[in-house]
């Protein structure tokens, strides 16, 4: 038994990944304010990623595995977060020795 294998439309992809071309470039000449452009850039540049990446790549169908992938980097980084965040409070306690030297006062020898 054989399952239905349905082709992906390459050619619509294409038509999608060459309109968001042009208007990238329609953007970048576009009279608005620098982070306006820069901010459609990026979300012009990711989605033209997500969709290579989903019908070239044939990546649409690992689902799981990429969000795997996606939230592994995600949970270290709060984790990272919570962990270093007390260090902030922390107080630098140094001698007197110590600040003499920061300051650049000589102690005795």
């Amino acid at each position: 038994m054989t399952v239905a294998h349905e082709e992906p439309n390459y050619m619509g992809v294409f038509w999608w990944l060459l309109v968001l071309t042009i208007l990238e470039i329609c953007v970048i000449y576009a009279p608005m304010a620098h982070l306006a452009i820069v901010l459609l850039l990026i979300v012009m540049a990711l989605t033209k990623a997500s969709l290579v990446a989903m019908f070239y790549m044939h990546l649409a169908l690992e689902k799981r595995t990429l969000g795997i992938i996606a939230l592994t980097p995600l949970v270290l980084c709060v984790f990272l977060i919570f962990a270093l965040t007390p260090d902030l409070g922390a107080v630098i306690h140094q001698s007197p020795k110590a600040e003499a030297a920061a300051e650049g006062v000589h102690g005795e020898h």
